[in-house]
Parts: structure tokens; C-alpha cells; sequence
């Protein structure tokens, strides 16, 4: 296997691992059904990054596709990758890593949770200051 089959390879099996070491409900998603592996499910991944499906699929699968930038970012984020994963992230998918990190407050003060909560039948979500949804309410979610 060549060098770049091997770390497309590498990159899928990455976001595998991650992917299970995340509960649903950690990400602000219901529990839902019973899963049958750990962790979100590769829609909820796709979904909460912004990109389709199909496309997370195939990465996961190592198939040679070209990743952004932007989806890398997206991924690190919403898979609560740390300084030195995010940089294996970056490396693996043949993208320089960033320079800086941007602190993400991976939580919600949890009295703006309740004002969410509170809003039952209103789809609502709180979004930081680049637009990245991290926190929504339960009407939000069935939305």
C-alpha cells in the first residue's frame, strides 16, 4: 500500500476512534435510540459539522478526497479534539496544521441552557461569535 492510500486509511480510522469516544448527549443531541457502537452515529457527526453524509462517509472510508480546511476545522471542533489531535487531524488529511488554536468554550453556561430549555415550543440555539451553533433546545433538535 502506498503512502497516501495509507494515511487516507490512517485519517478514517482516526475519526472513527473519536467519533466513539463521544456521547450524544455531550454535543447537546438527545439520547435517542439504542445504538449498537459507542459513541455519535456518522450522520450526527456530518450534521453538527456542516458537510453531507456521503461525504464523511467516504473520508471515513480513506477513500483520496481532498479535505478542507474549513471541514478539518469543523471536524476538530465538534469531535472536542485537543491541541495536539487537531495537528494529527491536520497532518493526516495533507493540510498544514494551524498556527494558532482558537479556545472553543465546549460547554454553555448553564443558565442560558435553561433559558433555551425553558423555550419549549421555539427552536432555539445559541451560536458563538464565528456562527457555530453550541447549544440548542429540545425543539431546535426535532427541527
Amino acid at each position: 500500500m502506498d503512502n497516501s492510500k495509507q494515511r487516507y486509511k490512517e485519517l478514517g480510522d482516526f475519526l472513527k476512534t473519536r467519533r466513539a469516544k463521544i456521547l450524544p448527549s455531550q454535543v447537546g443531541l438527545p439520547k435517542g435510540t439504542p445504538r449498537r457502537t459507542p459513541g455519535l452515529r456518522r450522520e450526527e457527526v456530518a450534521s453538527l459539522s456542516g458537510i453531507g453524509l456521503t461525504w464523511y462517509t467516504w473520508i471515513e472510508q480513506g477513500r483520496p478526497i481532498q479535505v478542507s480546511t474549513q471541514v478539518l476545522e469543523s471536524l476538530a471542533r465538534n469531535l472536542m479534539l485537543d491541541k495536539q489531535e487537531t495537528i494529527h487531524l491536520y497532518t493526516l488529511a495533507g493540510q498544514a496544521p494551524p498556527t494558532s488554536f482558537p479556545s472553543y468554550n465546549e460547554s454553555v453556561n448553564p443558565m442560558l441552557q435553561h433559558v433555551l430549555d425553558s423555550l419549549e415550543f421555539s427552536p432555539s440555539m445559541i451560536m458563538d461569535a464565528r456562527w457555530n451553533v453550541i447549544a440548542w433546545n429540545k425543539a431546535a433538535s426535532k427541527l
